[in-house]
C-alpha cells in the first residue's frame, strides 16, 4: 500500500477525531493538554481523556495491522529522552503542541496557532537540515 495513502487516511482520521471532540465534548484535540490534564489531576471528568489516549494507542495499532505500516527503527533512550522533554518543554512555553495548533487552531482560524505551527515548521526543517549533514 502507497505510503501516500496510508497518510491520507492518517490525516483523515485525526481530523475527523479532532472535530468529533470539538463538537461533542467541546473541547480541543491538543495531546499534550489532554495529556498533561489526565497526570495531573484525578477526577470523573478524565473519562474522556483516557477514552482518547487509548484510542490513539489502540487506533495506531489496529491502522498498523491492518494497513501493514512498516516501522522505523526505535533510536537510543538517551536520545529519546531529552528529545521528549524538549517536546514538552516546547509545548508548554508554545501553550499547545502540533495537534491543538495545526488540526485544532488553524481549524477555527487562530493567528495564534497560524504562527505556533509556522514556528513548527521552521524550526523541524533546520533541524532535519542539522541531523542530514551530521550523517554526510
Amino acid at each position: 500500500m502507497s505510503n501516500y495513502y496510508t497518510s491520507i487516511m492518517g490525516g483523515i482520521i485525526i481530523g475527523l477525531a479532532s472535530w468529533l471532540l470539538l463538537f461533542g465534548l467541546g473541547r480541543v484535540a491538543g495531546v499534550s493538554g489532554i495529556m498533561g490534564a489526565l497526570i495531573g489531576r484525578q477526577s470523573a471528568s478524565n473519562a474522556w481523556r483516557i477514552a482518547f489516549m487509548a484510542g490513539l494507542i489502540v487506533g495506531g495499532g489496529v491502522f498498523h495491522l491492518i494497513l501493514n505500516v512498516k516501522v522505523s527503527s526505535l533510536q537510543s533512550p538517551a536520545l529519546m529522552i531529552p528529545a521528549g522533554l524538549l517536546v514538552g518543554f516546547g509545548s508548554v512555553l508554545g501553550s499547545g503542541d502540533t495537534t491543538g495548533h495545526a488540526i485544532s487552531g488553524l481549524g477555527r482560524r487562530s493567528g495564534r496557532s497560524l504562527i505556533a505551527v509556522m514556528t513548527f515548521l521552521a524550526t523541524g526543517v533546520a533541524t532535519a537540515l542539522v541531523t542530514a549533514s551530521m550523517r554526510l
